[in-house]
């Protein structure tokens, strides 16, 4: 930061200790003239510990800027190391000076400089945002994690995405300070996955070379053990056993969904499937680029409770019709959902299905509760006169689901494409998480073949641009996919088509 913007930010917490100053009066005051003094409080103490929280986000800005400048001066002050082992030692003591300095470890002090110095130079609008107060300390942090690695332009890519609003294609839902630090890294790890410069199928082949199965004691007479699989071996073995711990419950079971969850893993592994067991199929949805599916493009599938995996791979799960996944194919031209693939639903079990795919996780927000482990709720009750459509419809998870029916939070405003938002008791208002979706890119033979930009010069790359060609026929194109009838030859005709099992599938898919 300039001196200029050390002013601004100066100013900034002026006026918050102002507003803190007001917040505490009404705490203590309780003024007469409020018709309902306990409510005012309340506010009065959810405002001013929301302006605090902007306040913190202030003065770690300002740490930046003295962490940054004392490494820059310290470096300006020493002459020229002559040998990596004496840069490395006036490294080590400049870290040592500054966790000294703040009664922090050498290590939490090493990492304040390193973020500090990322910020200053290569991430000017994370910086601005966390001087303002519109992001924590906690997601200025991530935001460094996540570009490092990638190259200047990347980076600046990633984050002009959630913090620039006239980026193209800038991130839907509610602005990245307003998610909970883990979710905003979930979002941010995902589009870092579907925009790295090296492709996800090179780093896959990479990551795959290195699974494993970990061992390791605990306290307790307890120990941990872990597999670093593939993505879609561990989200198909946690469904099943989730489908399992589920089915496992009852009046006269006392464990909770994660410790039957663990006890059937390890009796799985043990004994093997044993009588009195469930063991159900997984039901993990796989969604699929049209363009991916068909091999004529490179763009990452993404697993439920997951995130972006290989094109490869969900071609494979998709070729070796795999039950335990469900293919969910995206729109070529804005990347949104185009139907999931069906064979025998019921409705309802179809409904459940396209709530999974549209809200990802537990609609409350911060929560991360994963699809597979919720329930779907009508938002205003059946009693109210609410109906079983997908607007009317939320998936919380046990938690927030007792949430809604005993406290006065209330979920609003879900559409076919955008999960319920939230009103606190306090009367605020929570916007949703919308799942990231964006226009795909097209393969560069589909872009040559029939022109790379339409007759007003716009290109597949621009906001909103959509093509001004459709192909022939998409089940022609998609002909041999999923199980589907290959394409007649000249001069003969199909077969008559199988009765549809779920003729209302058309009602389950985005706009």
């Amino acid at each position: 930061m300039d001196g200029k913007a050390v002013a601004e930010t100066l100013e900034g917490m002026a006026a918050s200790l102002s507003a803190l100053a007001a917040f505490a009066g009404r705490v203590a005051g309780r003024a007469a003239s409020s018709p309902n003094p306990l409510r005012d409080e309340a506010d009065a103490c959810l405002d001013g510990m929301a302006e605090a929280g902007s306040m913190e986000a202030m003065l770690a800005a300002l740490k930046v800027h003295f962490a940054a400048g004392y490494a820059s001066a310290a470096a300006a002050m020493a002459a020229p190391a002559v040998s990596p082992q004496e840069r490395t030692a006036r490294d080590m003591a400049v870290t040592a000076e500054v966790a000294c300095a703040l009664t922090v470890s050498e290590r939490s002090a090493a990492a304040l400089l390193a973020d500090s110095v990322t910020l200053t130079t290569r991430l000017p609008l994370t910086l601005s945002a966390l001087r303002a107060g519109g992001i924590s300390w906690q997601h200025a942090r991530v935001m460094c994690d996540e570009t490092s690695g990638l190259d200047p332009v990347a980076a600046a890519a990633l984050e002009g995405h959630f913090l620039d609003p006239e980026a193209p294609f800038a991130a839907r839902g509610c602005p990245a300070g307003e998610l909970v630090p883990g979710r905003f890294r979930a979002k941010a790890r995902s589009w870092r996955e579907r925009h790295h410069p090296v492709s996800i199928e090179a780093r896959h082949r990479k990551g795959v070379e290195d699974r494993r199965l970990d061992y390791a004691p605990d306290r307790d007479g307890m120990a941990w053990l872990s597999a670093y699989v593939s993505a879609d071996v561990a989200a198909g073995v946690w469904a099943r056993a989730t489908e399992a711990a589920r089915a496992l419950q009852g009046p006269a079971e006392s464990r909770t969904l994660t410790q039957l969850r663990a006890d059937v893993a390890a009796d799985w592994l043990i004994a093997g499937v044993a009588e009195g067991v469930p063991s159900p199929k997984a039901q993990v949805l796989v969604t699929v680029p049209v363009f991916s599916l068909l091999g004529a493009g490179t763009e990452p599938a993404t697993l439920d409770g997951y995130g972006p995996v290989p094109p490869g791979m969900a071609r494979r799960l998709v070729a070796d019709g795999a039950g335990s996944f469900l293919r969910v194919l995206t729109d070529p031209r804005s990347g949104a959902p185009l139907e999931i693939g069906r064979s025998s639903y019921r409705v309802p079990k179809a409904m459940r299905q396209w709530l999974r795919l549209r809200d990802g996780r537990c609609p409350f927000p911060g929560c991360t509760n994963h699809s597979l482990d919720n329930e779907a709720d009508h938002l205003l009750a059946w009693s109210d006169g609410g109906g079983t459509g997908i607007t009317n419809l939320g998936q919380p998870c046990r938690k927030h689901h007792r949430l809604k029916h005993t406290t006065a939070w209330r979920p609003i405003g879900a559409t076919r494409d955008q999960p319920p938002g939230w009103i606190s008791p306090a009367g605020r208002s929570y916007p949703s998480e919308q799942q990231d979706w964006e226009p795909p890119h097209w393969p560069d033979a589909l872009t040559a073949a029939h022109g790379p930009a339409d007759h007003d010069g716009h290109t597949s790359e621009d906001p909103g641009w959509e093509p001004e060609w459709e192909p022939p026929d998409w089940p022609e194109a998609l002909a041999g996919v999923d199980g589907a009838t290959p394409a007649p030859g000249p001069g003969k005709t199909r077969p008559p088509p199988p009765v549809d099992p779920f003729p209302d599938w058309a009602l389950f898919t985005a706009a």
